[in-house]
């Protein structure tokens, strides 16, 4: 009798004071779907999932309560194109592959883990990295994260980028040997473009990476299907990097799920990706750091020309009606600034190109979700979903600068930072 009467006094504790349960006042919840914002709201979170959300919602007893009634809440922010094991070398004369020979696998993985932790702390709760990690070093960060041995954005992996013969680099002596491997899949037949598909499957990534035309030779509309039809049998999306051209013709035609960069795309190829429901993952560069860039030996016009040029087809993109996910590509560093400073600059290139503030956001939440198909765990803030939530003191709504002083950031139900 005692031990059934212990029991039930202990299920009643449970029930009365679930410790679990974390309570947000929000002054202003917004909806990057529908551009709007609810104001005096409360968001229960438990489990590490969003519970509730209302304006009058009964705070359980025992709940940890959070006051950010003063602050603006939406979803946690994504970027879909990053490289956080990579720093590329900019000033001097060092090449581009200059650091294969000075920085291991397990290096390259422990700055990708530290460059994901400082994102993370500035709101990007998702982030894809398209390659560039060594010998699959970002594979095991990301299993690291979801193992619960470090705090960590949620990381989608592509390990090897896979490419026509020479990965990106371009005119190695033959006596250097095959190098860019280290990095790189070789794929020139359709036959080897789905043993590559399958070696980056079997490594245990989440998106493949194909780059199209980083030589004066592309990829084939052959090759880009086999690649894309072993990926989605596969359960996974394919991202390619292509500037333009009968290159883009080939990529987008064959069906993949991004097209990276695509500077040079046509209104005719835009309405061809709107269509296919294809997203542009633009990686809308600033002049100030094409600047620092350059022409990344002789692949780029010269900044002043490219600059323009980017603003212009981000600005033809959204009046075509492309889906389209933010992405940046920063590779490099810059003295007082961190790697989440130079990607949140990309904002005025979207200023400059006409896009509104409310679609910037959909653009860093819930369109990216579709495009890595977590749309259904993450994205929004609506019960049921992840608890990946941001706060700042401004609606980004207004001002999409707002982002920079994002200070308080959740990640799956635990707090990270707060004001």
């Amino acid at each position: 009798m005692l031990k059934r009467l212990a029991l039930f006094l202990t299920l009643i504790s449970i029930q009365a004071f679930p410790q679990n349960i974390i309570a947000i006042r929000a002054g202003g919840v917004v909806d990057p779907v529908k551009g709007s914002v609810a104001r005096n709201q409360i968001i229960l979170v438990q489990d590490g999932k969003i519970k509730e959300i209302g304006p009058s919602l009964s705070i359980p007893a025992g709940a940890t309560t959070v006051d950010l009634s003063h602050e603006w809440l939406c979803p946690g922010l994504m970027d879909t194109h990053v490289h956080l094991t990579l720093t590329e070398v900019t000033g001097g004369n060092a090449p581009f592959e200059s650091f294969y020979l000075k920085e291991s696998s397990t290096y390259r993985g422990l700055r990708g883990l530290r460059n994901a932790q400082d994102l993370l702390h500035a709101g990007f709760t998702t982030i894809r990295d398209l390659g560039n990690d060594g010998n699959y070093a970002l594979e095991d960060v990301r299993r690291s994260v979801q193992a619960g041995m470090f705090d960590g954005p949620t990381i989608l992996t592509a390990g090897k980028i896979i490419a026509p013969f020479g990965g990106q680099s371009t005119s190695i002596p033959p006596e250097q040997g095959p190098f860019w491997r280290y990095e790189y899949i070789d794929a020139d037949t359709s036959e080897e473009m789905r043993k590559a598909v399958r070696q980056n499957i079997y490594y245990g990534v989440d998106v493949i990476k194909l780059v199209a035309d980083n030589s004066p030779y592309h990829l084939s509309l052959d090759e880009v299907k086999a690649a894309v039809d072993e990926a989605h049998h596969a359960g996974r999306a394919v991202a390619v990097h292509v500037y333009g051209g009968e290159a883009a013709d080939n990529v987008i035609d064959g069906g993949v799920d991004s097209v990276e960069h695509g500077f040079f795309l046509t209104d005719q190829q835009l309405q061809k990706m709107k269509a296919k429901g294809i997203f542009l993952v633009g990686t809308d560069t600033p002049r100030s750091q094409l600047d620092i860039v350059g022409t990344s030996g002789g692949i780029f016009p010269p900044p002043e020309v490219l600059a323009p040029k980017i603003i212009n087809r981000l600005r033809r993109a959204y009046r075509v009606g492309v889906k389209m996910a933010f992405g940046t590509d920063t590779v490099i560093e810059v003295p007082n600034k961190t790697r989440a400073d130079l990607m949140f600059d990309y904002l005025s290139v979207w200023r400059e190109a006409g896009v509104p503030a409310a679609d910037i956001l959909k653009c860093m939440t819930s369109n990216p979700a579709e495009l890595l198909r977590i749309n259904q765990e993450r994205g929004t803030l609506t019960p049921g979903l992840a608890a990946d939530i941001v706060a700042m003191p401004a609606n980004p709504l207004d001002d999409i600068e707002s982002l920079r002083k994002i200070n308080f950031v959740m990640k799956n139900g635990k707090i990270i930072r707060r004001p």
